[in-house]
């Protein structure tokens, strides 16, 4: 296989993997595998196993308990796969402990990798460069278990990243969330209010900040009226801000 022939790479098991819905291993075989993991290493020969959107295996002959475990089975002779997300710090030395490394591809972690010919992956650096410099070379992008490239191209129905620009506000009218949350030294009062803004009160004085906030999921946003980015996670009944522990009041 040269490396512009994309277009007839693992049709099949691509299609096994958009429609499986029983949760069933997918394993990557036969691959060289830069695992940017300083203990495992790259090795050659070898097979990294997921499951959903975990790691749960590398290294050689995993593919021998494929049929065992019902295996969705992709051939990587002559592919090297690696991290898709770069560790830029750890590439560079400055990760003191392994069990700081991120975007590794260790057991446990999460199965975002990418499978490139071996001829475009030197190294890491290249083989994440191909996806900037020459996506059609791409065979698997991967991020969380699910394709997103495939054979060089878009997988159909893969997510998409947020159109860019400040959302339009979500009407959070009546939600849990909207309402005055107060620190427990009863510093800190931020109001969110049900037109998508919110008003902070610090040290009794008013106004401290105010702006607009939008809520995905447990994460909430904030674009201050005067320029700034800030974020909060909501935990149970609790909101998580900039060191600040508040509650509903």
């Amino acid at each position: 296989m040269t490396i512009t022939d994309t277009v007839n790479w693992n049709p099949e098991t691509l299609d096994e993997i958009l429609s499986d819905d029983a949760g069933r291993p997918v394993l990557f075989t036969n691959a060289r595998i830069l695992t940017m993991d300083p203990l495992i290493g790259t090795m050659t020969g070898a097979d990294l196993l997921y499951v959903g959107s975990l790691i749960v295996g590398v290294g050689p002959a995993i593919v021998t308990a494929a049929q065992d475990d019902n295996a969705i089975v992709v051939d990587c002779t002559g592919m090297t796969i690696t991290p898709a997300v770069v560790d830029t710090v750890a590439l560079a030395g400055g990760r003191g402990h392994r069990a700081e490394y991120a975007a590794t591809l260790t057991p446990g972690n999460t199965s975002d990798f990418l499978v490139v010919p071996d001829e475009l992956a030197a190294d890491m650096r290249d083989a994440v460069a191909t996806v900037m410099t020459r996506p059609g070379q791409v065979r698997a992008l991967v991020a969380a278990g699910r394709p997103v490239l495939w054979a060089g191209v878009d997988v159909p129905g893969r997510a998409t990243a947020p159109e860019a620009g400040i959302p339009a506000a979500t009407d959070p009218t009546g939600g849990p969330r909207v309402g005055v949350w107060i620190d427990k030294n009863d510093f800190l009062h931020q109001e969110l209010t049900a037109d998508g803004r919110y008003d902070e009160t610090r040290g009794g004085r008013p106004h401290a900040y105010q702006g607009r906030y939008w809520i995905e999921g447990d994460r909430i946003d904030y674009l201050d009226d005067l320029g700034f980015w800030a974020y909060g996670e909501f935990r149970g009944d609790e909101l998580h801000h900039a060191g600040y522990v508040m509650k509903l009041g």
